[in-house]
């Protein structure tokens, strides 16, 4: 997505100024460096430098940035490179990617708020550390081997660039949490500056902050990147089949830290464990509830962190890094253009390099549209099924619905990809017609289910069997799949496997509904229980476009369940609100969130480009 890059800032914290200046970043933003550059990347689990009393293990963290650093810098003249000239200037200035990952997990761990003047602060010492003991040992690899060739003509700035890097360690407070930190980063860059003017610097770049989606997963991060926790509890699918859920890990450790008992943080937990939000709990005090505080607002809950806090945290970690961070500060579909453009200034006033913003449901449809477009269309949907009524061979007759007929209307959700189904009826209570509608107007799944629901009415009213159709379109497999909010059919391999499973569990008998794979309640017949109201949903077009006159069955009351399974308890298994246009994972199917620019899968760590 598009972001906003301040160039003038960008250029005051450029290295090499004198071998040329940085027009761009990479799509995630977090390498902020010249043209043709290329930059590894290595990224540590900060929660693993805790130790077990809950404070961090300075001297730990120090010797694994040494070796870490080391290894990346081996790295850089054994590469491939994409290009000639990105292997050309990766050689000469040698630029490396040093960052992180869990900075969430480990502020909630040690009862600090994300978005809170002590969870900024240990954040800017942290991340200065890092910085400053990345270049001090770039300085000592440069005292053996040699600084990168175009150090001896950006010296100057370069060393100006160090030294804004160590003021900005001493503006730190010296307090609470962060005071250890902030005092060995202190000491950190004062030996960093003078190993640099002493030896020069291997390196032109040292740290960047990754949105490290994939490798966190690997890592057994909670959290990636500079990002918070996007949600207290979560759910991951099981290979046999059913969920589990997970309460954050990190939850207990922070409520000792707070100096709740025992027997006080296994109710909290349990609570969280059945009510999916933290707010409500018992023994837990108000003032600590920020403490708990995630990305995302749980379904059952209210809270969230706000879209500046995000903002604020970026700019308390960005005078410590080389290249800047890979995050997108998200707002509510109801973001005003004032609200948005502030949101850019205070980027600007608080000195980020770079910032993308991404408001909810900005891309849920297509920006143009006229009526004289759907004319064509529907005078090319009528000459379509024209075309097919004439190639009918002789003998097939089709049975039109009458004019005002009953149908029911049923919303589905598959992994939060929503829709519409509409089913006309014949008298005898029987289906005639279908008609498909997706939220997503415009898209190419939506128009190529409007043209499968049109086939599918030709064929109902040519007298092909509704049981041939299950039996064949059933348990097709594409995405978008994944959960739903139907009891009766928990799981959706694609969209036309759950559309006709639903006609199966409406208009077949019982024994074909189990062949197919329905969870069956007891409820009563369709026809009988029908009962005529106004559209609850949209109005769907016969042709896509056009309102067809029809009422709404209302559907029957759910009884009890008859056969119990595991995932099938009414709801959705998401419990935080997710940007609406999120796509679905291309491995497994569920829901994916953003990470930075891109978008990860909470179930499985596929990333779609970010690492």
């Amino acid at each position: 997505d598009p972001g906003v890059q301040f160039d003038s800032l960008i250029q005051d914290w450029n290295c090499v100024p004198n071998t040329g200046r940085i027009n761009a970043t990479n799509p995630c933003s977090e390498f902020v460096f010249l043209d043709d550059t290329a930059c590894n990347l290595l990224s540590l689990n900060l929660l693993k430098f805790q130790d077990q009393d809950g404070t961090f293990n300075v001297d730990r963290y120090r010797k694994a940035i040494d070796v870490c650093f080391t290894g990346q810098e081996i790295i850089v003249s054994s590469a491939s490179y994409p290009t000639e000239a990105i292997g050309k200037n990766s050689e000469a200035l040698r630029p490396l990617g040093l960052g992180y990952a869990n900075l969430g997990a480990l502020l909630m761990s040690m009862g600090l708020a994300y978005d809170s003047d002590d969870g900024r602060r240990f954040a800017g010492a942290v991340t200065g550390l890092l910085t400053g003991e990345a270049y001090a040992q770039s300085a000592r690899m440069a005292d053996v081997k040699g600084t990168f060739s175009e150090f001896p003509k950006n010296r100057e700035p370069m060393l100006r660039v160090m030294g804004k890097h160590r003021a900005a360690a001493y503006e730190l407070p010296v307090s609470g949490e962060a005071g250890p930190l902030v005092r060995a980063a202190r000491q950190v860059w004062d030996e960093a500056v003078a190993l640099g003017e002493l030896h020069g610097y291997r390196n032109a770049q040292a740290t960047v902050l990754a949105p490290t989606g994939t490798i966190g997963l690997m890592m057994d991060c909670d959290t990636t990147g500079i990002e918070p926790d996007l949600a207290l509890v979560k759910y991951k699918k099981l290979v046999g089949g059913g969920l589990l859920k997970i309460v954050n890990g990190t939850v207990p450790a922070a409520l000792r830290k707070l100096g709740y008992p025992e027997e006080q943080v296994k109710e909290i937990v349990d609570y969280i464990d059945e009510n999916e939000t933290i707010e409500g709990a018992p023994h837990l005090a108000d003032d600590h509830l920020k403490v708990f505080d995630c990305a995302f607002k749980p379904i059952k809950g209210t809270r969230s962190i706000a879209p500046m806090g995000h903002v604020r945290m970026m700019a308390a970690v960005q005078p410590f890094i080389s290249g800047s961070q890979s995050k997108t500060v998200n707002l509510p579909t109801e973001a005003t253009v004032e609200e948005i453009e502030n949101v850019y200034l205070e980027s600007w006033k608080l000195g980020l390099k770079c910032i993308a913003i991404y408001r909810d449901g900005c891309k849920r449809s297509q920006p143009l549209s006229s009526s004289s477009d759907s004319k064509k269309e529907e005078k090319a949907a009528s000459d379509a099924l024209a075309a097919l009524a004439s190639a009918v061979p002789a003998g097939a007759v089709r049975k039109r619905l009458p004019d005002e007929r009953r149908s029911i209307t049923h919303k589905f959700d598959i992994q939060g990809h929503e829709g519409y189904i509409t089913v006309g009826l014949y008298d005898d209570g029987q289906p005639g017609e279908i008609f498909l509608t997706m939220a997503k107007e415009g898209s190419t799944i939506s128009g190529l289910m409007d043209a499968f629901a049109t086939q599918t009415s030709l064929a109902l009213q040519y007298g092909v069997p509704l049981r041939a159709m299950v039996n064949k379109f059933s348990h097709m497999r594409f995405e978008p799949s994944g959960f739903t909010r139907n009891q009766e059919i928990p799981i959706a391999k694609s969209l036309v496997d759950y559309l006709f499973r639903w006609l199966a569990s409406k208009f077949l008998d019982l024994e074909e509904q189990v062949a197919v794979g329905i969870i069956k309640r007891d409820t009563a017949p369709v026809a009988e229980a029908a009962e005529a109201e106004a559209p609850e949903a949209p109005a769907v077009k016969a042709n896509g476009k056009a309102e067809p006159i029809s009422a709404v069955i209302k559907q029957p009351e759910e009884i009890k369940l008859v056969v119990k399974n595991p995932i099938s308890d009414g709801s959705q298994k998401l419990t935080f609100v997710v940007d609406r246009d999120s796509p679905a994972c291309a491995d497994c199917g569920a829901l994916t969130v953003r990470s930075g620019a891109c978008y990860k899968c909470m179930n499985c760590g596929a990333t779609t480009g970010c690492s």
